[in-house]
Order: structure tokens, then sequence, then C-alpha cells
């Protein structure tokens, strides 16, 4: 089930607070990611930051984004 992002918030250690359209919130850590591709620019933690909700995903101020989908599947609920 595809699950939209409403809220995102970035928090300590590279990781994301997120708030899915069902109301849920879930965390979900970065950490992982910043060694690939077009994630290493997220490694500047004040662009890392500045994350924000675009429609129903999030991206930040350089157009890098993520799958909602995997987002939901690989956070922790809280």
């Amino acid at each position: 089930m595809y699950m939209g992002i409403k809220a995102v918030k970035a928090i300590e250690n590279y990781k994301l607070l997120l708030t899915f359209e069902n109301d849920e919130t879930r965390e979900f850590d970065m950490s992982e990611y910043l060694d690939r591709g077009v994630f290493r620019t997220l490694k500047d933690k004040r662009l890392f930051n500045r994350v924000r909700v675009n429609f129903d995903f999030i991206e930040w101020p350089n157009g890098v984004d993520f799958d909602p989908e995997l987002l939901y599947e690989s956070s922790r609920a809280l």
C-alpha cells in the first residue's frame, strides 16, 4: 500500500522523523545511504537539515529525493 508523507523533520545522527498520511510517525536512519551516489551530498548537515515534503514525498534543495514506500517499509514505528 502506498503511504505518502505529510511531515518530515531531520533529527540527530542523520535520522528523519516522518509522519505518513495515516498519521503514523516513524523514524528512518539515512546514515547507511550517505556513501551512495547522490546521497553523498547529504553528509553536509546544513543541507541534510533542509529536508522538506514536496507533494507526498521528501526532497532536499539540491533535488535529491527519496521514495515514500521505501521510507515506510525501512523505518521503525515510534
